[in-house]
């Protein structure tokens, strides 16, 4: 780890050309590396997220996360934006796709990019990495327990998160999982199933589900946060995109 970094705020052309907030943080050493996508979860682009993508910079990679929400609340407080999305319907799975490829082709423009990208998102977040790793080519992807994939949702989420198990034959990347075994979205049968699925389809994918874990524990401000399932869950971050991202 090297924590010598540079991190703030950018602007990225995203979905149909918008022009949207993301927050960047790189490593200021000049080695080539490659660059992390991060999926913010339904509570938002708020300092918890931002601190996630400092992270990875200070492990080595370039990570970008692009406010999914700078159109329906530009400026406003994380929970207050994700109140006005969720009365909207949440974000457009078209759109987020997009979003995700503009800050993609940020981070493959920075200097010493190698043109490798990983994608990561928690919660619903982990829920659109599948999205994106099944949409467009990325190089490995990491759902940390998002919901949704396999089950519909239940009453009250937003409209636009639907379930995604038809997209996986087109699966572009291996995929890493990190589940907690006392989670309900999703439950451990939910993602046996898609582990199934991927087995069916010959698809490269790895999934770990901790014991005393449910959802949102690697949430360090959260009660759910479980210390051993996190830093593991890490360490195994690290090790798949130090595999799938090198140069």
């Amino acid at each position: 780890m090297n924590d010598t970094l540079t991190a703030g705020t950018v602007t990225i052309t995203g979905h149909g050309g918008d022009e949207i907030e993301a927050y960047l943080a790189r490593p200021l050493d000049p080695a080539p590396r490659g660059g992390v996508v991060v999926i913010h979860h339904m509570p938002g682009y708020d300092p918890a997220t931002k601190e996630i993508v400092r992270r990875f910079a200070a492990e080595g990679f370039a990570a970008l996360c692009p406010n999914l929400y700078s159109r329906e609340a530009p400026g406003a407080a994380p929970d207050d934006a994700a109140a006005t999305v969720r009365a909207n319907g949440g974000v457009p799975d078209e759109r987020l796709v997009g979003d995700v490829e503009g800050a993609a082709a940020y981070l493959k423009a920075l200097d010493g990019a190698n043109g490798k990208i990983g994608v990561i998102g928690h919660c619903s977040g982990g829920r659109q990495t599948f999205l994106v790793a099944c949409s467009t080519q990325v190089d490995a992807a990491v759902d940390c327990y998002g919901a949704f994939v396999v089950n519909e949702p239940p009453a009250g989420m937003p409209a636009s998160m639907k379930p995604l198990l038809g997209l996986a034959p087109q699966l572009s990347a291996p995929l890493l999982g990190l589940f907690g075994a006392d989670d309900q979205y999703p439950g451990p049968e939910e993602t046996a199933k898609l582990a199934a699925e991927l087995d069916r389809l010959g698809k490269e994918h790895e999934f770990h589900t901790y014991e005393g874990a449910g959802h949102a524990f690697f949430a360090v401000d959260r009660p759910s946060y479980r210390p051993e399932a996190a830093v593991d869950g890490w360490a195994k971050i690290l090790d798949f995109y130090g595999r799938h991202l090198a140069a």
